[in-house]
């Protein structure tokens, strides 16, 4: 399928795109807001400043996409694979990213406050001043993240595998840590 065709389709009111095959797609500021993308081939494909807000992306192949500044709020994106994306000033805000690989996703000043982290794979992940503001991090493996300056105001770390991650400058202020690992190696109790 190409851009064109998706956008023409969207446009007419379609929102089933399951599994659209769309590797290296140019989508930049495209809206597809609530677009049934379930299993869609995205790898590479360009989504900056695109608005996907309540898109069903699950286990949809998102893998080395562009999503700077794309809105992804309350999109449900459980299982879906994000690893070297760049979802930097993306606001996830609310979005369901359970069990979603995140492995070396730029996330920088991305707002992924309320948002399901629930047993993400997030290693070696940037969240350079982040929003995770009362985001469920638990189980998730953060080793190695950088997670500099990021704002983790009650949000819970329970389980999570910090270690080696980068928390300088962090505010943990109400942070749900018991039994995380952090990142000297040890336990939280």
């Amino acid at each position: 399928m190409l851009s064109e065709e998706l956008l023409s389709r969207y446009a007419a009111g379609e929102r089933n795109f399951r599994k659209a095959y769309l590797v290296w797609a140019d989508l930049l500021g495209a809206y597809l807001a609530g677009a049934d993308l379930l299993g869609a081939y995205l790898m590479g494909a360009y989504l900056n400043e695109s608005s996907l807000a309540g898109a069903d992306l699950r286990r949809a192949d998102l893998s080395r996409a562009y999503l700077y500044r794309a809105d992804l709020s309350g999109a449900y994106l459980r299982e879906a694979d994000l690893n070297h994306s760049d979802l930097s000033r993306a606001n996830l805000s609310e979005a369901n990213l359970n069990r979603a690989n995140l492995s070396e996703a730029n996330l920088t000043e991305a707002n992924l406050s309320q948002a399901n982290l629930t047993g993400a794979d997030m290693t070696l992940a940037y969240l350079r001043r982040a929003n995770l503001e009362g985001t469920n991090l638990s189980q998730a493996n953060l080793t190695g993240a950088d997670l500099s300056r990021a704002y983790l105001n009650d949000t819970d770390l329970r389980g999570a595998d910090l270690k080696r991650a980068s928390l300088k400058g962090a505010n943990l202020k109400g942070a749900k840590l018991s039994g995380a690992r952090m990142p000297d190696g040890s336990f939280h109790s």
